[in-house]
Formats: structure tokens, sequence, C-alpha cells
């Protein structure tokens, strides 16, 4: 990859992993519309390394309060929020890793397709502002249930559709729930932390057994400036989105999406 192509899709791949707008879409479409050569599995997992490096970061004090309860938890002593939180999260996690594992074949086949990230950014960014326009907000994280849980854990599952968006189908699930706009964030960002971890474990694996010619330099370019963006993309989205909702993120699909079906049907 040339110089531009690494500062691009590294950056791209910071912002749009947390922000509702779909950054496999994202990944794919410079390839298929720009006729970019594809970024290659290193690169993947820099980026992925790079991500969960920021999203960790970011809450790092919440993370080392969730784990000691949920540790805590594992030894009989009295469950308290974080300890729930940790299960809910661990809990979440699970449809959507038992649906990469069936499905991942299949999706990489059939639906890795401008068309149908195209058809996906509208649909699924009209649901976001409805669920944003028509959510409660009363709800907050000690009002999470087994089944508000189950419903945002297969949500979940359905951002392995490209142009879905992992950050947007969660917090989509969560509003339309009636959590608040803040804490369907939070909670989207923590329940992040386990899939990212899994799928650039898996990447790593792959790339351990491959004999892919690995370019260092490229490789921590992209760490580096996958984590700044994201870092930078979750402190500023969690600060003005009460502000600002999620009708911005919604115009911006919807454009995206008008975009790539006059590409398809030119």
């Amino acid at each position: 990859m040339l110089w531009y192509h690494i500062v691009f899709l590294a950056l791209i791949q910071g912002l749009t992993e947390f922000l509702p707008i779909s950054s496999s879409a994202h990944l794919i479409l410079p390839a298929q519309v720009l006729n970019w050569p594809d970024q290659g599995l290193a690169f993947d997992v820099a980026v992925h390394i790079g991500t969960l490096i920021a999203v960790v970061g970011y809450f790092r004090k919440d993370i080392m309060n969730i784990f000691l309860a949920w540790c805590c938890s594992l030894k009989g002593d009295k469950s308290c929020g974080e300890s729930r939180l940790a299960w809910w999260i661990i809990l979440a996690t699970i449809p959507a890793c038992l649906a990469g594992l069936l499905f991942e074949s299949f999706i990489e086949n059939h639906l890795r397709s401008i068309e149908v990230i195209a058809y996906t950014t509208i649909g699924f960014g009209i649901l976001l502002w409805l669920s944003d326009r028509y959510g409660l907000s009363k709800k907050v994280e000690d009002d999470f249930k087994l089944k508000s849980v189950l419903v945002i854990g297969f949500a979940q599952a359905l951002a392995l559709i490209p142009g879905t968006s992992r950050s947007g189908i969660t917090m989509t699930a969560a509003r339309f729930m009636g959590f608040s706009r803040e804490c369907s964030a939070r909670f989207s960002f923590l329940l992040s932390i386990p899939l990212i971890l899994a799928a650039g474990s898996l990447k790593l694996v792959e790339l351990i057994t491959s004999d892919i010619q690995v370019d260092w330099n490229s490789l921590f370019t992209g760490v580096f400036l996958s984590a700044f963006s994201a870092y930078l993309c979750i402190y500023f989205f969690l600060k003005w989105l009460n502000t600002i909702g999620f009708m911005p993120f919604m115009i911006y699909r919807l454009i995206l999406g008008a975009l790539l079906l006059a590409i398809v049907y030119q």
C-alpha cells in the first residue's frame, strides 16, 4: 500500500469503529470504489489493535472496577452494579461470536458488495434515527435486565453484515428499549472490547500461521493512527452526543447510501 492508503484507512478505522456509520463498510469501499489494493490481513490486525488500545485506554478506570467486581462475584461475594455489568457484557457478546462462527463464510462470499452496503447503510441509519426520536431516555445501567441484554446482543450479531455498524445497531437496540443516549453509547463501547479482542486475536493467529510478509512500519503507523483517531472519536462522541443526537449520522448514512446506489445502478 502507498503511504496515503495507510494513513487514510487507519484514520477511517479509528473514526468509524465507534461512530454509528459502519467501519467494515468504510474499509471495504476504497478497494471496490477507488480500486485501491486490499489492505491485507496484517493491516487489519494492526488497526484492530489500535482501536482496542483506544477503547481500553479511555475506559481504563471503568474496566478495572468492572473486572475487580467480576472477580469478586466469582468468589461468591455479593453482586454489585459493576459485577452485573461484567456478566451482561459477557452474555451480550455470545450471539455475535456464535453468528460469526456460523455465518462468516456466507457473509464473506455473498454480502460484501456495494449494493448490500448501500441498503444496510440507509436502512439501519433510519432505524437509528427512529430509535433516538422515539426512545424514552429514562433507563440507566442499573436498569439492564436479561431481556434487554439479549436484545442488544442479538442486535450486535447483525453487525456482521457490512454496512450495519456494530456501535450503531447496539445503540439503536438500547434506545428502542428506553435507555438514555449516554448509557446506550457507553454500554456499546464497553461491549466492543471483547468482540474486537476476539476478532483481532483470530486475525493474529491467522497471520502468524500464514507466510504473509509483514511491513512493520506500515503496521506501527496503522496502530498509532487508528488508536489516536479512535480515542478522539470516543471522547468527542460522548461529549457531544446529548447535544447533537443521532440525526447527523442518519443524514450521513442516507447520503452515503444514495451515492453507493448511484454507483451500483449507473
